[in-house]
């Protein structure tokens, strides 16, 4: 095992970080994207640090193959754009690049300073970096030029002793980003690992902050869960925590009132598990099934006017499934597919947008218009 070095404030020499070798850390390069290294690569050309990090690097870890693999950079997003044409920044406040290989998007991020704690937007160093994430165990940077991973905060321990353990003091993980939550617990569902005691009690405590959270935000997760492999565990451990209920607050009314209706629920989404393990490129409508199917049942009136049951049922479930917000042809696919199954034949093309409705939006494009142009005479 290697050892990187630095200096304190003092200006005495410290270890920063242990350097695991691909003996002792046994990450099968295979298991890498191609692209993912390439970009790699020329980022590390240009003269700029590169490493593929968080969820990835525990995967492989594990012997698992990522869905996914994030990148962080020492290269700011205005210079990463530059080196790559398949390339666009996207976020305002907290500005990543999408790199664009076919229908991969791998995303790229610029090192953080802890300048303004774990949530500014400051750019810094990757010894800077790794403070700002949530947990050990998705805190790791692995370089697969030369194989390494490079290990600031005993992360590589944590996941052989299948431990989810923070990084950021725990008065204040929870209240800076409540989201860290949903994560602790699927992390520790998708990992098999256990959550400290005291980790658990801040969870139990700071669950309302998560009413808090925005439902871009909250669809964010939804679509992380689903799309996992894990779904079924980790909506139990959601449940235990009581945190579902902020996920997915229509489901948690009927949950708690029918164990029948939980039982078949968690049934569904381990179902829904096989699936995505069976089908990488599953689509979002296709999981939504899963998340709606027994709530259809219920309500969908199997001797009504298929259209008339289509237009009650897709509204209903536009209500259910908040604060999560699908794009409407997921959920279109969703619903018709789920009536079908149950015997109302549906047409599966997608619903258009009524007259009125379009006119209306059409009007407020063209407001939107005149008011930017209003706006830009005003400028000049």
């Amino acid at each position: 095992m290697l050892v990187r070095y630095g200096q304190n404030a003092e200006g005495k020499q410290v270890r920063q970080a242990l350097v695991y070798t691909k003996d002792e850390h046994k990450i099968a390069l295979e298991k890498i994207d191609i692209e993912a290294i390439k970009i790699i690569q020329r980022l590390n050309s240009q003269g700029f640090e590169a490493y593929i990090v968080g969820g990835a690097v525990r995967d492989l870890l594990i012997g698992h193959v990522p869905k996914d693999f994030d990148i962080a950079t020492s290269a700011e997003p205005s210079k990463i754009r530059k080196i790559f044409r398949n390339s666009r920044v996207i976020g305002r406040r907290f500005r990543l690049v999408h790199i664009f290989f076919g229908e991969k998007i791998y995303e790229v991020s610029t090192f953080r300073s802890t300048e303004d704690g774990s949530i500014g937007n400051k750019f810094g160093t990757i010894d800077e970096d790794v403070h700002r994430r949530d947990f050990t165990l998705n805190a790791l940077y692995y370089d697969p030029i030369h194989e390494l991973v490079i290990d600031y905060v005993d992360g590589v321990k944590d996941i052989r002793a299948k431990k989810v353990r923070p990084i950021i003091p725990l008065q204040l993980i929870f209240s800076e980003d409540p989201v860290r939550m949903i994560r602790a617990i699927k992390y520790a569902a998708m990992t098999d690992s256990g959550i400290p005691f005291f980790l658990q009690l801040q969870i139990r405590k700071n669950a309302h902050l998560l009413e808090f959270v925005s439902p871009s935000r909250i669809t964010e997760e939804i679509n992380k869960i689903i799309f996992s492999g894990h779904a079924s565990d980790i909506v139990k451990k959601l449940l235990d925590f009581k945190l579902y209920v902020y996920l997915q607050p229509g489901a948690c009314a009927f949950i708690d009132s029918s164990s029948k209706f939980k039982k078949v629920y968690i049934e569904n989404l381990a179902l829904l598990d096989k699936e995505v393990d069976a089908k990488p490129q599953i689509k979002q409508g296709e999981c939504l099934k899963s998340l709606l199917k027994d709530y259809i049942r219920l309500i969908a009136d199997p001797e009504g006017i298929p259209q008339e049951v289509y237009t009650y049922v897709y509204k209903e479930c536009r209500h259910f499934i908040l604060p999560m917000n699908p794009q409407r042809k997921e959920l279109e696919f969703a619903v018709k597919s789920i009536l079908n199954d149950l015997g109302i034949k549906v047409s599966m093309e997608r619903t258009q947008v009524r007259p009125a409705k379009l006119g209306k939006q059409l009007k407020h494009r063209r407001k939107k218009k005149v008011k930017k142009q209003e706006t830009q005479k005003d400028t000049d």
